[in-house]
This record gives structure tokens, sequence and C-alpha cells, in this order.
């Protein structure tokens, strides 16, 4: 929802930022893969009990994830190879905050959370990638985007949550999971009405 309402407002910033990294002589998937791994730092911080800068260099590596798009639109360098690389990279990201979690609270009834939570986000984006595969619809990205309740941003304001409030996970992980999941009927009713047109 945000970032498909909010894109407008932050995209100068991410614009200026593509333009420099292009400048510096990077490239976008290069810029992926960094992101990847300050990503997966950020489980690691996460894991050793440092959830500020965890969570900041989740923000960081969230940016440059969004950064890495723009300057393949910039300097024409979009490819089929770039979005599978982005859209793996995110979920391992997302696994490994989970992961790092998980290891931090052994507890039963936190890990079938997580497991819950893991099934939610593997059911919305199952019907995202999809729907963006059949979808004949364009959009900003090099494939059909669809909208929905949590989108990346959301993702990264739920997750934040988990690692800085742990004391109560139960009731993050609960909200984390209701939102995916809405979010994913939302998005597979939208599925039926576009794929039946």
């Amino acid at each position: 929802m945000l970032d498909t309402h909010g894109r407008a407002v932050v995209q100068p910033i991410i614009s200026k930022t593509a333009d420099y990294l292009l400048k510096m002589g990077l490239s976008a998937n290069q810029v992926t893969y960094i992101a990847f791994f300050i990503g997966i730092i950020a489980s690691v911080l996460v894991y050793f009990g440092q959830p500020i800068a965890g969570v900041a260099v989740l923000w960081l590596s969230g940016f440059l994830d969004a950064v890495d798009g723009s300057m393949a639109r910039k300097s024409k360098s979009s490819s089929s190879w770039g979005t599978v690389l982005d859209v793996t990279f995110d979920r391992v990201v997302e696994a490994g905050i989970i992961v790092a979690l998980a290891l931090r609270h052994p507890e039963p009834k936190i890990l079938l959370l997580f497991l819950l939570l893991a099934i939610s986000i593997i059911f919305t984006m199952t019907i995202f990638l999809t729907v963006g595969a059949l979808s004949e619809k364009e959009s900003y990205k090099s494939f059909y985007y669809q909208p929905g309740l949590a989108e990346r941003t959301e993702g990264f304001i739920l997750f934040s949550l988990l690692v800085i409030f742990q004391s109560h996970l139960v009731l993050w992980t609960t909200i984390f999971i209701g939102v995916e999941i809405t979010t994913g009927l939302q998005r597979l009713l939208e599925a039926r009405r576009i794929l039946k047109s």
C-alpha cells in the first residue's frame, strides 16, 4: 500500500542515489548484490542482540533494493535475470530475519508463529509472482506489480517491530500473519478479476 501510494514521495531520493551510483560505475545488478549482503548482515546483527543496528542495516538494504531498479531503468539495463535476483534476494533477507529471531527465541509457541508467518509470506508471494507472470498488465517494474495491504515497506515496518519489540513477539507476529493473509486474499480476488477478463 505504501509502495503504491507513497513511491512518488521518496522517488526523488531514490533517483538521485541511482544517478550517483551509476556515475560511480556501479551496475544495477551489483547494487542488488550489495543490498543482499547488507540484508544478510542485518540478520547477523539481530541474532547477536543488536536490534537497532539490525533494523537500520535492514532499511539500508531495502533502500538499495529500490535504488537498483531505478538504476536499471535509467541505464536501460533492466533484465529478467535482474528481476529473478531481486525477488529471490528479498525473500532470503526476510527469511534471514525470521531465522535470526527464531534462534534467539526457541520457545515452541514463538517457533509455531514464525512457521505460520513463513507460510503466510509464501502464500502471498506465490499469488503475487503467479499473477505477475500471467498478467499482461504493465507497471513501472519488469512485471505486473500487484498492489496490496502489505507491500515491501509494510513488510519492513513489521519486521522492524518484531526485531525492536522482541518482548511482544506473539503480538507482532500474529499481526504480521494477519496482514499477510489479508494481502494474499486481496491479491487472489484481484487475480480472479484480472485473469478472467
